[in-house]
This record gives C-alpha cells, sequence and structure tokens, in this order.
C-alpha cells in the first residue's frame, strides 16, 4: 500500500461548493458545484461581474461564511472557520487609531499571547518589509491611504499565516499608488512564499499579480474559465503577452 503524502503549507481544495442566498424570497444561487485546486504557493486571481460570486468565496475561504454543500480543505484538512493559517486583507485597513504603526502590526501577535518584546521585534521586521520603517511610531491619520494599506499588509504577515486572502486590496487607491502597491505585493509574495487568493475587479491587476486567474461568470450554470499566466517574473505590462492576456480577460466580459 502507498503512502499518503501529506498537503503541503497553504495547499487549497475546493470540492463541489455550492451557496446560494435569499432575496426577497428569491433564491439566488452565486456558487454551483465549484471544483478547486490552490497549490502551495501559488497566486490566484479571481475575476467576475457584480454578483458572480468573487467576495463570497473569498469569505468561505476565510471562515466567514459557510456553504450550503460541498467544502474547503486546507492542508488536506476541513476549514471550520477563521483559522490562525488564513489571513485576511480588505479593501480598507480598518486600523486601530489610537495605536501607532508599530502597535497596529503587534496588535494581533499580543491578542495571540505573544510577549510585547517579541510581538514588537517580528512588528519590525515587517513593517520594514513593506517599506516603513521610517513611519514605525506614526499614526494612522498621519499616513496615505497607500501607507495605511501597507500597514494592513504587514499586520496579516506578522502572524505568519499560510495564505493570504485579499478582498480589493487596492480599489480605493489611485492609479499611481495602485501600480506601486501591486509592484510591492508581488515583490512580497516572491519573499513570503504565501500561497495568495485575490479578489479583484482589475484585470490589469489579475495578469500583473496572479500565475492563474479564475473567471466566474455571472450567468446561471456559465461556464468557469481558469486561465494560467505564464510570464515571467517581474512582469512588464507593455510586453506582447501581457497584453494578449489582458485581451483575453477582457473578451471574457464581452469588451475590447
Amino acid at each position: 500500500m502507498r503512502d499518503v503524502q501529506p498537503a503541503q503549507r497553504g495547499e487549497v481544495t475546493i470540492r463541489d461548493l455550492s451557496k446560494s442566498f435569499s432575496i426577497n424570497g428569491r433564491n439566488l444561487s452565486v456558487l454551483r458545484s465549484l471544483n478547486l485546486d490552490i497549490g502551495s504557493g501559488e497566486s490566484l486571481a479571481i475575476v467576475g461581474a457584480s454578483g458572480s460570486g468573487k467576495t463570497t468565496l473569498l469569505r468561505i475561504l476565510a471562515g466567514l461564511e459557510e456553504a450550503d454543500s460541498g467544502g474547503v480543505l486546507i492542508d488536506g484538512q476541513p476549514i471550520d472557520g477563521v483559522g490562525t493559517e488564513r489571513a485576511v486583507i480588505f479593501q480598507e485597513p480598518r486600523l486601530l487609531p489610537w495605536l501607532s504603526v508599530l502597535g497596529n502590526v503587534a496588535f494581533p501577535l499580543e491578542m495571540r499571547g505573544m510577549p510585547k518584546i517579541e510581538a514588537r521585534r517580528l512588528a519590525k521586521r515587517y513593517i520594514q518589509l513593506v517599506g516603513l520603517a521610517e513611519f514605525s511610531e506614526a499614526l494612522p491619520a498621519q499616513l496615505s491611504g497607500g501607507m495605511a494599506q501597507r500597514v494592513g499588509i504587514a499586520r496579516a504577515l506578522a502572524v505568519q499565516p499560510e495564505i493570504l486572502l485579499l478582498d480589493e486590496p487596492f480599489g480605493a487607491l489611485d492609479a499611481m499608488t495602485k501600480i506601486t502597491m501591486q509592484e510591492e505585493l508581488a515583490r512580497i509574495w516572491r519573499e513570503e512564499n504565501v500561497t495568495m487568493i485575490l479578489v479583484t475587479h482589475d484585470l490589469e491587476e489579475a495578469v500583473y499579480l496572479a500565475g492563474r486567474v479564475l473567471v466566474l461568470p455571472k450567468e446561471k450554470g456559465g461556464r468557469i474559465r481558469d486561465i494560467r499566466i505564464d510570464l515571467l517574473r517581474p512582469r512588464n505590462r507593455s510586453e506582447s503577452r501581457f497584453v494578449k492576456f489582458r485581451q483575453e480577460l477582457l473578451a471574457e466580459f464581452g469588451l475590447h
């Protein structure tokens, strides 16, 4: 009998996952018998029209929503609510306004029982990773939107998750700041080697950051597309194959 190999850290398995909501007495199905494997250290972007189930899927992976049927395994084990192996980054960083940058990043570590000195040492490492070492004593009100989101990323990484879940993390940023943050996130993903699952409406962002793009259909019974983005990193947005992938995604939504 062959030995069963254990799952790697950050490996996600989704099987027959379905989720629906009741709206004014009408049943609205947003996810239907979804099957998906996400490898350890992989970068996956989820795109789709509004109402296609992108954020619902991310919330189920985070343990913030329960599926109607089917299941999610992480490292071969079924998820049961939120877990320390997952960290979520939302569009708004939701920083504690009375704490400094250092205090915000160290806070979840201290809440998990880590001694304050050790929590701050680890927090400083991740503050430096996101390029904010000079702002460690600043309050959230003193930060730009991009800087505040960097703090949110540092806080999520400081708990050393296997899986980083991101829900439109740069959607509220201006165009230039968004590009900078995308470049920073790509660098951090390479350095930290976490599994990254990103929900985004920005198709160029999906091509820039992801190794695979999952396209969720809005129409009932529509086909799910799983597109592999086999581009070298760091990626060049003006390179012909990058543009081709972006055009392919636009075509999925009937755009040109």
